[in-house]
Formats: structure tokens, sequence, C-alpha cells
């Protein structure tokens, strides 16, 4: 195939998509919330309610340990591990098939360093899709094999062990952040979006403001990448806000939301292993974005990702995992 036509803002394909946020950020607090229900704090019925709902979403997957880890990463001892956050687009616009992951992010967790980190992979990635025998677009794995597909295909991109997955359909970002009380952002570009203004600084946010937030794209100077850079503010912003909360009354709606949405091969044992094991990684969040070119290849627009954006990518994440 030849290669044409370089360019680096969003093909008109590209902004017709949802907004890839909402995903993500569903996903994140999913996790975060099981663990604050989880707490011995909480009322018997409330700790065995959400033990109930884990068991509901968790879907493993067919292997043990990735094969660039000699033996798995155990939660119990604290580890550094990684987790695969997939944004599925089934539900989406009345779609019903597999779906694709829209939305990508490699997660580590360090407790060690009390570090995690926090890297936007983007969905248009050109890479090899393992198990499927072709090159193609990173974000079509999950079609093509679920989770597993696109756990060995991050992992051969990126050369670290992916040990989790955490995937949520398509769902609405205003209920989860309104469930946590609204979120505070510190924006560093001003802009209006759907009616909201969002001036430089702090903006307190409900749901509703949020949602208009993460997607405006087409007046930021980086275009989706700058998009995304407001993802993982979100993201910062929706992990704090759930951290500070002493109790969560409306729990009842909050295991709904994850039973309708969320799988993740994550045990309810792991889950009280990051709990009690990993709060302190969560200390300092280092977010970042694997940047790739555009480029058209047979007529089809990617994001081609150069070697050395790699190698520095891929030697932040393996000092977290402490590969290094």
């Amino acid at each position: 195939m030849s290669r044409s036509s370089r360019h680096n803002q969003p093909t008109k394909k590209a902004k017709k998509s949802s907004s890839f946020g909402k995903k993500l950020l569903k996903t994140i607090l999913a996790i975060l919330l099981l663990l604050i229900l989880a707490l011995g704090g909480m009322a018997a019925k409330v700790y065995f309610d959400a033990k109930n709902t884990a068991s509901d979403i968790h879907k493993p997957i067919d292997r043990d340990v990735s094969e660039l880890r000699d033996k798995p990463a155990q939660t119990k001892k604290g580890d550094p591990i990684s987790i695969l956050l997939l944004g599925i687009d089934t539900g989406d616009l009345g779609r019903v098939e597999q779906g694709r992951s829209d939305t990508m992010m490699i997660a580590t967790l360090n407790p060690n360093t009390k570090k995690s980190t926090l890297v936007s992979i983007p969905r248009d990635t050109y890479t090899e899709i393992i198990g499927h025998d072709t090159v193609d677009k990173l974000n079509h794995a999950y079609a093509f094999g679920g989770p597993e597909m696109s756990m060995l295909s991050v992992e051969n991109l990126l050369q670290i062990p992916v040990d989790h997955y955490v995937a949520v359909d398509m769902g609405g970002l205003k209920e989860v952040v309104d469930i946590v009380g609204g979120i505070d952002v510190d924006n560093d570009i001003e802009f209006t979006q759907d009616n909201y203004s969002f001036p430089i600084g702090v903006n307190h946010m409900n749901g509703e403001q949020t949602l208009s937030y993460i997607r405006m794209r087409y007046d930021d100077p980086e275009g989706d990448y700058g998009r995304q850079k407001r993802q993982r503010k979100v993201v910062s912003a929706i992990l704090n806000q759930a951290l500070s909360l002493n109790t969560l009354t409306n729990y009842n709606d909050i295991l709904k939301l994850l039973q309708n949405s969320v799988s993740t091969d994550l045990t309810w044992d792991q889950l009280l292993d990051v709990q009690s094991k990993y709060t302190k990684a969560f200390g300092t969040t280092q977010s970042d974005q694997l940047q790739g070119t555009g480029d058209m290849i047979g007529g089809v627009s990617y994001q081609i990702i150069s070697d050395d954006e790699l190698a520095r990518v891929r030697g932040i994440l393996k000092e977290q995992l402490e590969m290094e």
C-alpha cells in the first residue's frame, strides 16, 4: 500500500464519532466506586451487593499471564500492574454488534513509587493486530477478538505486559459526574461549547458541563489530541472527587450503572487488593499521549507512530512497571 496526503487534522469520519471521554471516564470511575463501596466501614448489605456486582461484571480472558512476564503480577503483594481501559461503541447510535474500542488508555499502578500513569493511545494507530494476521487500526482489535485481542495488540505495540482490562459500553457521562457531586478541572484554553463557557482556570462542572468540556475539538489548536488531554484531566478530577467521598448514599444507582456497562477480568479479591495495596499509587498521576502523525494508506486515514515516540512511551511505562 502506498502512503500519501499526510495530515494532522481529524478526518470527517473521525469527526462523526461520539465523545471519547465519557466511555473512559465511566470505566475508571466504575473500578473506583466498587473499591469505595467495599471499604470495611460500610454496611454489610452494601458490601455484599458490591461483591455480587463484581461477580456479574467479571469476564475472564483465556490466559493466566502475559508472555512478557515470567509469572503473573500479584495484586496481593502490591506488584506494579497495568490495566487496559477500553471504551466500546456498542450501543451508540443503535449499534448492537461487537463494537470497536473508540477509547483506549493504558494505566499503570505502582504503590512502591506512589505513582500511576495514564497514557492515551490513538484509536487509529496503524499496527499489527495480534491473532488476526493483519495490520490495521488498533481499535479494530476489539471487533475482531474482544478484550483479549486488544490486550495482545497493545502489548505488541508498547512492548509491556498488559495485566488486566476494563471495558465499558457507550454510556452517559452526565450521571457519572453527578454521582460524585461534580468535579473541578483546571482548564488552560478558553472556549465556549453548547452554550457553556469555560474560562481559563479552575472550573467546577456538573455532568452536562463535563460532556460539553470534552466534546469540543474543532476550536482546539491541537484538534483531537487536545480533546484527549482534557479527557485525562477529567479522569483525574473524577478520581480525586471519588477518593474524597466518605459515603455513597446512592450506591444502588452506581451498581446498576456498573452491571449494565462494565466488564473486567479483575476479580472481587483483586479489586479489594487494589483498594488496600494500591491507593497510594493514586497520589501522583502522570498523564501522557502516544502521539502519531496522520497518514493516508490505501485511501484510509491512520495515525503512524514513529520509532522514537514508541521508545519514549515504552520507557515511561516500563519504568513504572519496574521492568528497567
